[in-house]
């Protein structure tokens, strides 16, 4: 192993700028981090993006501050803390990091051990890279929240050629019972919700209801909303059966649940940051929800989605990543690879 530097490249923001800005994104030379206790020290060697980074980077003031953004990586353990237990040097692995620590748009970068897994043996950094935050988010959902490990029934997955919902797709597929239904507007989305495991599409910009009436006549028993809860909610209530569920992963202010009381219909938040953003007990679950992902990839049940590489790892290519990732129109993930 190659001995470690003390600096790295690395693009981060230090205020908060429109995408086309040049200095919205910078090429910096910045310190390697030392690991903590239980810390992995990674060289990374492929991100992939997802909407939090740009949401980030609009919103949030580094006050002319670096900060470095990216919660999706793959790469190879360079060096680990007095505390680490579950890797080694050499290993190779992929996770979504925290969001209250530096992302992984650098060479090194330091994280915790109990969120990261083996990379697939099968997939390489690049294709490994796209897994890790929509897995965990559509593991946590589907099997934490709504409790759907071998259920059947009928599932409504909204973008569900997305990030999230292709990965809430392939994983229902996998493991349950369950009837896929998937929202998607364009012909090319909708093949890629297919091959990702939906066994119906409708089109979200048209009435769902109509639509859903037809795709499940008996009606829908639960929703995965990555988009379009706030304006979708009523259509819950309608096609939903008594006491069916909702998990959602996208951003409003209010919601009027009062509407979902009358059929007993459940309303569950899920947020793949909750557990390293709160130090929980329970943070290790996102190591051992991570291998069984890597399991099910090997075993040939889920696959990457990993759709577009944008180059290596540098801010003009990241601006680029930031812009198509804002437009809405993206299928899958979008990755960078190398430095």
């Amino acid at each position: 192993m190659n001995a470690i530097p003390s600096t790295m490249p690395a693009v981060a923001y230090r205020k908060n700028l429109p995408t086309d800005d040049p200095e919205s994104l910078l090429d910096l030379e910045l310190p390697v981090p030392a690991p903590g206790p239980r810390d992995l020290l990674v060289r990374v060697e492929a991100v992939a993006l997802n909407p939090v980074d740009y949401k980030i980077r609009q919103n949030a003031d580094p006050g002319g501050e670096p900060r470095v953004l990216g919660w999706d990586a793959a790469g190879t353990v360079v060096a680990v803390g007095e505390q680490v237990h579950l890797f080694s040097v050499g290993d190779e692995v992929c996770y979504a990091g925290a969001l209250n620590r530096p992302g992984a748009n650098a060479r090194f970068h330091a994280v915790d051990e109990r969120l990261v897994a083996r990379k697939p043996a099968a997939l390489s950094f690049t294709d490994a890279a796209a897994l890790p935050l929509t897995s965990l988010t559509a593991w946590e959902g589907l099997f934490d929240h709504l409790k759907l490990a071998d259920a059947t029934g009928t599932l409504l997955v909204t973008a569900a050629a997305g990030g999230v919902g292709s990965m809430v797709a392939q994983l229902a597929r996998a493991r349950t019972g369950l009837t896929v239904i998937g929202t998607a507007s364009r012909p090319e989305s909708a093949d890629f919700a297919r091959r990702m495991g939906a066994h119906h599409i409708v089109d979200h910009h048209r009435p769902l209801a109509p639509q859903l009436a037809e795709a499940a006549p008996d009606g829908v028993d639960y929703v995965f909303g990555t988009t379009g809860t706030e304006r979708n909610l009523p259509v819950y209530a309608e096609v939903l059966k008594p006491f069916g569920a909702i998990v959602a992963v996208d951003d409003f202010d209010s919601l009027p649940i009062g509407m979902l009381k009358a059929k007993s219909i459940a309303f569950h938040w899920e947020f793949m940051f909750t557990r390293s953003m709160f130090a929980t007990p329970d943070q290790q679950e996102q190591h051992r929800i991570l291998t069984e992902v890597a399991r099910l990839v090997d075993a040939g049940a889920v696959v990457s989605t990993a759709t577009r590489d944008l180059g290596p790892v540098n801010a003009a290519n990241l601006r680029e990543a930031h812009r198509l990732q804002e437009s809405g129109g993206t299928i899958g993930k979008l990755t960078l690879t190398g430095f």
